[in-house]
């Protein structure tokens, strides 16, 4: 897919299997069919300073479970660093050139039949370790059950995933937000996102608790001002070293 804006109008062209679908979604991909009527942005200065100079940021939908769920169980419990690592070495191992005009080395997601089809010393070579692997090839399993087309509520899908083996609270919300693009969904358990929240709406640091009391006045728009805080919210202070990430194809 190929996505360009010029004086304002977005023109899309696809290429390979999907392609007439593709061009289709793009509206909803763009997040034609997010409403952020009735966001209470004036509750607070930073959220509504951050909702006024962001008129762009809407929340879209891929519409594509499996998309979402493949690098979100590799994302699970590791650094950005670990996880990108991780996906860029299964992409290169699994995943088929991207077909049209595609930059050199861009590879499509590989399809769950192929992912399963994936060795053990396979999964090795690309630093995934046992517990991700396990919740990756159960998800595998099931994916075809998953997709959007026919589950497009945020908590049935939410209840679905997580009555798979290896995902959770993070994961399933993480896939919520990115296939069906739940305006109201928060990631508990995220390592960061809870200080970010924190430190920008109280100055001060939480846990999954308050964050999740700080966002109660953006109830239904949850998501929207965690989108928010993102773009120009702040971390807390650094202090001691960073968390190393562990490279599993040493072990």
């Amino acid at each position: 897919m190929r996505i360009t804006v010029h004086a304002g109008l977005v023109s899309a062209q696809a290429w390979g299997p999907g392609a007439e679908w593709a061009v289709d979604v793009v509206p909803r991909w763009l997040g034609a069919d997010d409403r952020p009527e009735g966001f209470a942005a004036h509750l607070h200065p930073l959220v509504d300073r951050l909702h006024r100079s962001s008129p762009w940021l809407r929340i879209g939908s891929t519409g594509r479970v499996w998309d979402a769920l493949l690098p979100g169980v590799l994302e699970q419990k590791v650094t950005g660093i670990e996880a990108h690592r991780t996906w860029k070495q299964l992409l290169q191992l699994a995943g088929e050139p991207a077909p049209g005009p595609a930059p050199a080395g861009m590879r499509v997601v590989p399809p769950a039949e192929r992912v399963r089809a994936v060795t053990d010393w396979e999964w090795h070579r690309c630093g995934l370790d046992g517990a991700r692997r396990r919740a990756l090839l159960a998800v595998a399993g099931v994916a075809s059950r998953l997709e959007c087309d026919d589950h497009t509520d945020c908590e049935d899908l939410r209840r679905r995933l997580r009555s798979v083996p290896g995902i959770g609270v993070w994961t399933a919300a993480e896939v919520a937000q990115r296939a069906i693009g739940c305006p109201d969904q928060v990631s508990t358990g995220d390592y960061h996102l809870k200080n970010l929240v924190g430190w920008s709406l109280a100055g001060r640091k939480t846990d999954d608790a308050g964050m999740l009391e700080l966002l109660e006045p953006w109830r239904g728009h949850r998501q929207r001002v965690v989108r928010l805080l993102g773009v120009g919210g702040t971390m807390p202070p650094k202090r001691g070293p960073r968390m190393a990430p562990t490279d599993y194809r040493r072990f």
